[in-house]
């Protein structure tokens, strides 16, 4: 199996996936997965678990009480350790196991025995049920299913339940004040029983008390439950940015980013402040109530300055929605500037251009903090105005209260109560006016966001990929049409041709003839707008992308390392190279200088995006990253472009025997690399005009006899 020998969870699950007919390997199920020390975790075991068409459950049981129906299953053992059990004889006190150590191999142990090293975990798996169109089905709750945030909070429905819970003995616990007060002016005091004012006093401040407790409690589950959704949607955010394809990429990596930052603003919106306002707020009616009850002539302006503050909440939204979008366009478009004058600061400097950008930050600067001032204006006019009806809802309630204590209708103590209840009335109304402020910038986010979650996805969740672990390196390509996105030119047109498995080939061209292209086709990186891409007579979209990528090795036009060490970026994507691997890349791309020199060796540190390396540095390491994985594909695109001529020589010779009996598809336009292959293709205007064995191919473009194609 195409499995580490430490990582159980993935064995285990490759083994129940090809019991259950489905044909996989580790690359497929852990590809885009936030491993755990590069292995796959228990958390993540249901997820990966999607992608090979089965559900998974974890259960905390004794092996007695164990569902035999559902065996075999994934047993949790003590030291991060797995299995798979297969039999378990309860009368015989025996039990079958598979471990991953021994191949998967049976072995027959006591329960006794394999209880000492049992967790009291395990996993369930079965096979989901397929509709007739492909998609998998479910009967089991499955955050992953449904609606991307919405999903992720129903999970937390258990803790807001509790949340509920407690704001409603809170909001009751509210009426002691009141009532203590009420009781102590109209009985305690008329009748001098201070016996009784302490009975009363102690029974307030046992409630007082545990109102405290309800309310410590509350916030640290409302944070309990904003912190799980705030990793949970980050995670999602994170994978789908990720797994997108290519062809949805943004245009501004900048502005991109500035929309995935306001995000945060939606995390802010569904934290306590919220959701207690929120929870609070059907109890208004409740206070409501009861001062009606004491005397409705009293609630009214209670109800007239709720209105009020309603009304007023509403009618700045529509401004406040225009503010909000206005402010998240501008905010990404000076992100975006950031981004690209931080990238290109060194030909800035150099074109003495950077007036230029710091003029375009401070215009967007000043037209931010112009939106920003006035939206915060309005908010807090929302909050200006609340306290102040607040303010005259109190006033009004001793007027009115006054009045009806003069005329007998009420006691001073009802007045009080009543008093008291219309600010405990008061306050969630405030707080949810002052929240329909904060409403559209959360939405706004949130509508950004939701537009990069719509994004097609390289991986679509229930589609049953072919797995093929290890690839001959055959290559077809039938009329294939391609132009990338918002384009109208086409960049291949009507594209075909076949490579043998172990063929060399040699792509040349013009700029812009389609090289490049073609190969990000191969790739998986795109899509053909029309034609197929098959490799190994199997259609490329049959292929799981993490095994395609894997038999590949690939040098793209313009590398791009990543912030990290040398080693990091050799064995990018990899799980514990050998190190022979690493020492065979190393001298295949001619490494041994600059490792051996540095006192860090390969510890070296590349920078921000290979900063710290020369241009040719950059290429050897990008060679060393192609030759690192042995693949059965290579797809070069001027691989030794800013190379040395030393440098380019050594690779050429390594790489004439590296490649020998693998496919090997290079783009150059240096003759000397073209010792590397056999045959000979000419594009020109994303067509091919020149296809054939090298010499005779030469011997045409010297004879200027291979035309151009037609525009």
């Amino acid at each position: 199996m195409d499995t580490l020998p430490d990582d159980a969870l993935a064995t285990c699950l490759s083994w129940l996936a090809s019991r259950h007919g489905v044909t996989t390997s580790r690359d497929a199920i852990v590809d885009g997965l936030a491993l755990v020390d590069g292995r796959l975790s228990p958390s993540l075991f249901a997820e990966a678990a999607q992608r090979v068409g089965l559900v998974a459950s974890v259960a905390r049981q004794p092996l007695a009480r164990l569902n035999q129906l559902l065996l075999p299953c994934v047993v949790l053992l003590k030291d991060n350790r797995a299995c798979i059990l297969r039999q378990l004889d309860t009368r015989g006190s025996q039990v079958e196991v598979l471990w991953p150590e021994l191949g998967m191999q049976p072995q027959q142990l006591t329960l006794e025995e394999f209880n000492t090293s049992y967790s009291g975990l395990l996993i369930y798996c079965r096979p989901a049920f397929r509709a007739e169109n492909g998609d998998t089905i479910t009967d089991v709750e499955d955050d992953t299913r449904g609606h991307w945030f919405w999903s992720v909070i129903r999970t937390n429905r258990p803790v807001y339940r509790d949340v509920l819970l407690a704001a409603l003995f809170i909001n009751l616990f509210a009426l002691a004040m009141p009532l203590f007060v009420m009781n102590v002016y109209d009985r305690v005091v008329p009748n001098q029983a201070t016996d009784t004012l302490w009975v009363l006093a102690l029974g307030a401040a046992i409630i007082v008390c545990a109102d405290l407790l309800l309310r410590l409690l509350r916030s640290w589950f409302v944070e309990l439950a904003a912190s799980r959704a705030d990793i949970k949607l980050s995670a999602r955010i994170m994978q789908r940015i990720l797994g997108m394809r290519l062809e949805h990429r943004p245009a501004s990596v900048g502005s991109f980013a500035a929309n995935v930052q306001s995000f945060e603003s939606v995390r802010s919106f569904i934290g306590s402040m919220t959701v207690t306002a929120l929870i609070d707020l059907p109890f208004f009616l409740l206070f409501a109530l009861i001062i009606l009850l004491i005397a409705w002539p009293m609630v009214i302006p209670v109800l007239v300055g709720a209105a009020l503050i309603v009304v007023y909440a509403l009618s700045v939204q529509a401004r406040m929605r225009h503010l909000s979008e206005t402010m998240n366009q501008a905010s990404a478009q000076r992100n975006s500037g950031l981004i690209e004058s931080l990238g290109s600061l060194e030909t800035l400097k150099s074109f003495n251009a950077t007036s230029r950008m710091q003029s375009s930050w401070e215009q967007a600067t000043r037209f931010l903090s112009g939106c920003a001032g006035k939206q915060r204006l309005l908010g807090m006019s929302v909050g200006a105005l609340a306290s102040w009806v607040q303010q005259l809802v109190a006033v009004s309630m001793i007027i009115v209260g006054v009045y009806l204590v003069i005329d007998g209708q009420i006691s001073q103590g009802a007045l009080i109560a009543a008093y008291m209840l219309s600010s405990r009335a008061m306050a969630p109304i405030s707080q949810t006016a002052s929240l329909l402020t904060q409403y559209y910038q959360a939405a706004t986010a949130l509508e950004s966001v939701e537009q990069l979650m719509a994004n097609e996805q390289e991986r679509k969740p229930g589609r049953q990929l072919i797995s093929r672990p290890r690839l001959r390196g055959e290559i077809e390509l039938r009329n294939v049409c391609f132009a990338y996105p918002g384009e109208q030119r086409n960049a291949l047109s009507g594209v075909s041709l076949h490579i043998r498995a172990g063929e060399r080939v040699g792509i040349l061209g013009c700029n812009g003839s389609g090289k490049t292209t073609l190969e990000k086709l191969i790739l998986g990186l795109y899509q053909p707008t029309s034609g197929q891409v098959l490799v190994d007579g199997v259609h490329l979209q049959q292929i799981d992308p993490a095994e395609l990528r894997r038999s590949i090795g690939y040098i793209p036009q313009d590398v791009q390392l990543l912030s990290g060490s040398v080693y990091d970026n050799i064995t990018l994507g990899l799980q514990q190279p050998s190190s022979e691997q690493l020492q065979q890349a190393i001298n295949i791309a001619g490494l041994k200088a600059l490792v051996g020199n540095h006192a860090d060796g390969l510890s070296m540190p590349v920078g921000e995006r290979g900063s710290r390396l020369s241009g040719g540095q950059r290429q050897a390491l990008a060679v060393a990253r192609a030759v690192m994985a042995d693949s059965s594909m290579l797809l070069f695109d001027e691989p030794t472009s800013a190379m040395d001529s030393a440098l380019e020589n050594h690779v050429r010779k390594a790489l004439m025997q590296f490649s020998q009996g693998r496919t090997l598809l290079l783009v150059t336009h240096r003759v000397s690399l073209l010792e590397l292959v056999d045959r000979l293709i000419v594009m020109d205007a994303g067509q091919i005009i020149a296809d054939g064995p090298k010499h005779k191919v030469l011997q045409a473009l010297e004879q200027g006899s291979i035309a151009r194609a037609a525009p």
